[in-house]
């Protein structure tokens, strides 16, 4: 899972969705599974800013749409242990929470590890032992994913929350601690 040591992009739109690949800079990244989403609120986004489009789209993941393949604590504990390789060498997680059917993730990139080979590496590892657990074949992720960078401290300390209560603000349990596929936990 280990990925080649090359030049980070810096602002890049590979399909629309623009991404920011820098080291050593707080980096907010959210994937989810390919079936998380009903069509319309995926692609409505005409005419209307992003906040109210992310907070759709978080309120409509938060719903549980989709298989929530994640749920299964055998296939979350498979990303979990994806998001831990590597830390220390390609990154520094500052915080992480699967959720049944998306993952967020706070981690700084070290220079080398590259953004969306990170990523690919994780949805990679993941698919393959996910896919395998549940007898099944194809696309288990979302092709894209989403990246925010960190602005400075309140901002860090704001998504750091956001987070670790993600489960909490989904009602999947009363206190972020007792989330166990968390760093809160």
């Amino acid at each position: 899972m280990m990925t080649d040591a090359r030049e980070h992009k810096g602002w890049y739109r590979p399909r629309g969705v623009p991404h920011f690949d820098t080291p050593e800079r707080p980096q907010f990244v959210t994937f989810r599974l390919a079936d998380s989403l009903p069509a319309e609120v995926a692609q409505a986004r005409a005419g209307e800013s992003s906040i109210p489009y992310r907070r759709r789209i978080e309120a409509a993941l938060d719903a549980g749409v989709g298989a929530c393949w994640l749920s299964r604590s055998e296939c979350a504990e498979i990303v979990c242990a994806a998001l831990q390789y590597g830390c220390g060498q390609t990154h520094d997680m500052q915080a992480f929470v699967v959720m049944p059917n998306h993952v967020h993730v706070l981690t700084v990139f070290r220079d080398g590890a590259r953004l969306p080979d990170v990523v690919r590496s994780w949805k990679n590892y993941s698919a393959r032992r996910i896919n395998a657990i549940l007898g099944r074949e194809g696309a288990l992720w979302q092709r894209d994913y989403f990246d925010r960078f960190i602005r400075d401290e309140a901002h860090f300390e704001s998504v750091r929350a956001y987070i670790e209560n993600n489960p909490v603000a989904a009602g999947l349990t009363a206190e972020a601690t007792r989330w166990p596929f968390s760093s809160g936990h």
